[in-house]
């Protein structure tokens, strides 16, 4: 395969090389490794082809956002009742809010991944 560069957006992650440098597939893989549940990184599927280990990292960030946002619009009524102090929940709801903001950039750096692996397999049929 030839070394080739591709401009990557803004969004695309710094620990994944560029695509088409050496070795950037095995850079993206062990990214989006971190990015599932430990037990899925041994599954011989997932191993064996990026894309798909890209698509279920697409599902497991949108899932953590979607979990996120539960737990900001539920955190004013839900959490007096645990006792906590009136600080601690704002300090919280802050968190939740910015947990938000970062797991939908990586939701962009997933997809800019996701979209390059498809790309170089459908170059590669």
């Amino acid at each position: 395969m030839p070394l080739t560069t591709t401009r990557t957006s803004p969004d695309w992650p710094c620990q994944v090389k560029t695509p088409g440098s050496y070795d950037w597939e095995r850079s993206a893989a062990r990214w989006l490794r971190e990015l599932v549940p430990a037990r899925y990184a041994g599954y011989p599927a997932l191993i064996r082809h990026p894309v798909l280990l890209a698509r279920h990292a697409q599902l497991q960030v949108q899932q953590e956002i979607r979990v996120a946002r539960t737990a900001l619009q539920t955190a004013r009524a839900d959490l007096p009742r645990l006792g906590l102090h009136e600080s601690v929940i704002e300090h919280t709801i802050k968190l939740y809010a910015a947990e938000i903001g970062q797991l939908q950039h990586i939701a962009r750096s997933v997809r800019a991944v996701a979209e390059a692996l498809a790309e170089r397999g459908a170059a590669g049929r």
